[in-house]
C-alpha cells in the first residue's frame, strides 16, 4: 500500500507517548496513561490507541484518513464504552485539533507539538446542548524512550 502524503503532518505525532492530564468532571485526580499513534495499512491511514490508568476514562481507539482532495482529514473514534464519533481534522503548523459539532454534545480537541517533537499539549472543550463551551479533558505528552 503507498504512504499517504496527507497525512505527512501528523507524522510529527508518530509514536508512543505517556500523558498526565486532568478532566474537569474528576477534580484532584491526575490522570495518566500512553498514547500511541501508528501509520497503518502501509501508511494509508494513522492509527490512535489511548489508554489511560483511571477506569472513568475509556481506552479508545481512532483512525485518521484523508478525502481525495488531500485537505479533509476525517477521524472515526470509539471506546470501550461503544461510543462511536467522527471528528473533522485541522493541520495546523504547530500540530493539528479535532472537532465535532452536533447540538447536543460537541467537542474540540487541539495538540499543539513541540518544536523538537519531544513533547505535545492537548487541551479539549466541550459543549452540552444549551450550555456555553467549558474545559474538558487536557493531556501533556512526553515522547516515551
Amino acid at each position: 500500500m503507498k504512504t499517504n502524503p496527507a497525512l505527512a503532518t501528523l507524522d510529527r505525532a508518530a509514536g508512543t507517548w505517556i500523558v498526565t492530564g486532568s478532566h474537569p468532571y474528576l477534580p484532584g485526580r491526575t490522570l495518566r496513561g500512553r498514547v500511541t499513534f501508528e501509520r497503518i495499512e502501509g501508511g494509508a491511514f494513522l492509527r490512535m490507541h489511548s489508554k489511560l490508568e483511571d477506569a472513568d476514562i475509556p481506552e479508545g481507539i481512532a483512525i485518521f484518513g484523508t478525502d481525495g482532495d488531500e485537505k479533509t482529514c476525517t477521524m472515526l473514534y470509539f471506546d470501550a464504552r461503544g461510543v462511536s464519533r467522527r471528528y473533522e481534522v485541522t493541520f495546523h503548523e504547530d500540530g493539528f485539533s479535532w472537532s465535532r459539532e452536533p447540538p447536543q454534545f460537541a467537542q474540540r480537541f487541539r495538540i499543539t507539538i513541540a518544536k523538537d517533537n519531544s513533547s505535545m499539549q492537548g487541551e479539549g472543550t466541550m459543549k452540552q446542548a444549551g450550555k456555553d463551551w467549558e474545559p474538558d479533558l487536557r493531556l501533556s505528552y512526553v515522547r516515551a524512550v
